[in-house]
């Protein structure tokens, strides 16, 4: 175990599987305490009693759609509540609806930017007071190696974490004296639940998505992880208002 995060505490969105738990997973390790927040409350309740059994750390845990003000404004004050302060925000909760933009419905595309930008909008506006009066903070948001490369059917899901990358720049000149980072990690296709669901159900559409990384696979879910802890250390202060790509070079900057 790494103590590099100890007695920090550290708020993760979409946390109960997938990326979000990985980050959750590595942050804990790293001696982090933690909240996680996510729609599945059982999700949530199995992965918080596993990360303090494994880790011997404190987990909290809330429920509900981080799109909505009033859930967003109780997940970070809990931290407080709970903790006493919040050094680190994690914005993960999200979930492309991954069609040509032409099938989308109005409805599948307010739940596209709900999912990723409003959560990120409303976490990210609660945060901010709490790390101000602290003096530190550190945000990291889950943005979208798509949005640099056009990926087929990632247009509405591009729009909005396009609107993730753009709040974090401007987010990060804002806040770049009050000892607060703000950067977005861009994955590429990860091997995530869903990922591994579509390639057992169209595994065409899983190797187009695939051919576009010179590696030649999707990017694990640890290897974001690896990114996000970074990012959330001491060790990060003189990096903020990027979007690094973990991405096995599907795009070059």
């Amino acid at each position: 175990m790494d103590n590099k995060l100890k007695n920090n505490v550290a708020v993760v969105t979409g946390a109960a599987k997938g990326i979000g738990l990985a980050i959750a997973e590595r942050l804990a390790s790293d001696g982090a305490r933690l909240v996680l927040a996510d729609l599945d409350q059982a999700g949530l309740d199995q992965a918080a009693a596993d990360l303090a059994s494994r880790f011997d750390t404190e987990v909290a845990t809330q429920s509900g759609d981080l799109a909505d003000q009033e859930i967003a404004g109780k997940t970070i004050k809990l931290a407080s509540d709970r903790f006493g302060r919040l050094d680190i925000l994690v914005n993960n909760a999200g979930g492309g609806i991954i069609k040509p933009f032409a099938e989308h419905t109005p409805q599948t595309l307010k739940t596209t930017i709900d999912r990723n930008l409003w959560t990120v909008l409303w976490c990210s506006w609660y945060a901010v007071p709490q790390m101000r009066r602290q003096a530190y903070g550190r945000i990291i948001n889950l943005g979208a190696d798509s949005v640099r490369n056009g990926l087929w059917d990632h247009a509405a899901y591009n729009a909005a974490k396009g609107g993730v990358h753009g709040l974090t720049t401007g987010m990060a000149r804002e806040l770049a004296k009050d000892g607060i980072t703000v950067n977005t990690v861009a994955p590429c296709a990860v091997n995530t639940p869903q990922m591994v669901a579509i390639t057992k159900s169209d595994p065409a559409l899983a190797a187009k998505f695939v051919s576009v990384i010179p590696m030649g696979r999707p990017a694990e879910m640890e290897e974001v992880a690896s990114m996000v802890s970074y990012l959330a250390s001491a060790e990060a202060s003189f990096v903020t208002g990027q979007v690094i790509s973990v991405n096995g070079g599907s795009t070059m900057l």
